[in-house]
């Protein structure tokens, strides 16, 4: 629970031992005093500080308290601090009307009862405490308030993408069984299947991965952890996107130490993370262009990197990639159907397995690195000496 701040409140009066007489009344641990000599000085304080009551001496040289209280009413800021006037003389009805009138709350005659001073300002202190407890419960439900607003309107944008995506396969296929119907038995039909079959495998995914983000976000994905080799499942990601490597015109490498770099982790899932780490590499990079995906560690850490010099990604968009539906906006022509999902999937596995990722840019068309840290199990001294190798 947050600690309350303390509560301030001011003190006026052109003597010394007054303002220390009344000071030692009212001091608590969650009390500020503040001090004045003259109504000028306690105009300045009024500027700098939320102020819970001012207590006010009558008599004071330049500007007496009545003309404080009136600049003070006069005032937005500080119109609504309570005033207590103070006074050593007898308070008569024209006095008291004035001082109401310049919008006193109570007099208090001097010699001050202690114990009555007290208890009057405790409860404008404890009036401000609770008007500080209801700013702070307003400022956190305008926070919420804005959250959700902001949810909504990605969950409409995501509709609006999600519609658009789901249509242009699903004509694809009706139209796919038109022509089939049409031209059944015939040479054609071997192209017409072909495209309904990558229609489909297009449909999948993307079911598929709005699956997978509802099941980690209501706690229902597990993962089948084991102690695997990063060889065989680096090599297996690369085969998921073998074909879209070859259409691409990419060059591809991979290095990768000679030693085994053992995790304990989910096979098809961390599989899942690097195949579209890969994906979006290629979907991302120009014909023709280079990735790299590499993988190295330490005694606690396997590091699995793709690079590419691609379109990059800039600076001020670097975290919002990994939001769910965290498309960039120029980017949308490449993502070739995507729903801006697969990112925030990808995050949300490796922080299962205990893991980080993290990406790196130096802005528009200067390409991307997706660096993905897990644990991992390989001995210190033989990833210091040995020597990686490119495949």
């Amino acid at each position: 629970m947050n600690q309350m701040p303390p509560v301030h409140f001011l003190l006026v009066d052109d003597l010394e031992e007054n303002l220390l007489s009344l000071g030692a009344i009212l001091k608590g641990d969650d009390v500020v005093l503040l001090k004045a000599r003259s109504g000028e000085e306690a105009l300045e304080l009024l500027l700098r500080h939320d102020v819970a009551l001012a207590l006010l001496d009558v008599h004071m040289p330049n500007m007496d308290g009545f003309e404080l209280a009136e600049f003070m009413r006069g005032n937005e800021r500080t119109k609504h601090i309570p005033i207590i006037f103070v006074t050593a003389g007898t308070a008569d009805a024209q006095r008291r009307f004035r001082g109401y009138e310049a919008g006193a709350v109570d007099f208090i005659q001097k010699p001050i009862e202690a114990d009555v001073l007290r208890s009057k300002a405790e409860v404008f202190f404890d009036l401000h405490r609770q008007r500080q407890i209801v700013a702070n419960q307003r400022d956190k439900l305008e926070t919420a308030s804005q959250g959700l607003l902001a949810a909504d309107r990605r969950k409409n944008e995501f509709l609006a993408v999600l519609a658009h995506e789901l249509r242009n396969p699903v004509a694809a296929l009706h139209g796919g069984l038109t022509l089939l119907e049409r031209h059944e038995g015939t040479q054609r039909t071997v192209g017409i299947r072909d495209e309904m079959r990558r229609r489909v495998h297009h449909l999948s995914r993307l079911v598929e991965d709005l699956l997978d983000i509802s099941r980690i976000t209501e706690g229902k994905i597990s993962l089948q952890k084991e102690r695997i080799e990063l060889r065989p499942l680096l090599q297996q990601a690369i085969d998921l996107n073998q074909e879209n490597l070859k259409s691409s015109g990419h060059g591809f490498s991979l290095e990768i130490p000679e030693y085994p770099i053992v995790l304990d982790a989910d096979f098809v899932r961390m599989t899942q993370v690097v195949s579209n780490l890969l994906s979006n590499a290629i979907k991302y990079t120009p014909s023709g262009g280079s990735i790299v995906l590499k993988a190295s560690c330490d005694d606690k850490w396997a590091e699995i990197a793709v690079e590419d010099d691609g379109l990059g990604i800039p600076a001020e968009l670097q975290l919002r990639i990994f939001e769910i539906f965290g498309q960039i906006e120029a980017h949308r022509q490449q993502s070739e159907g995507g729903l801006g999902i697969g990112l925030a999937l990808v995050k949300q596995l490796v922080e299962l397995h205990g893991g980080t990722i993290s990406v790196d840019s130096k802005g528009e068309g200067q390409g991307s690195t997706f660096t993905v840290r897990v644990p991992a199990f390989c001995a210190a001294t033989a990833c210091a000496s040995a020597e990686p190798e490119n495949g």
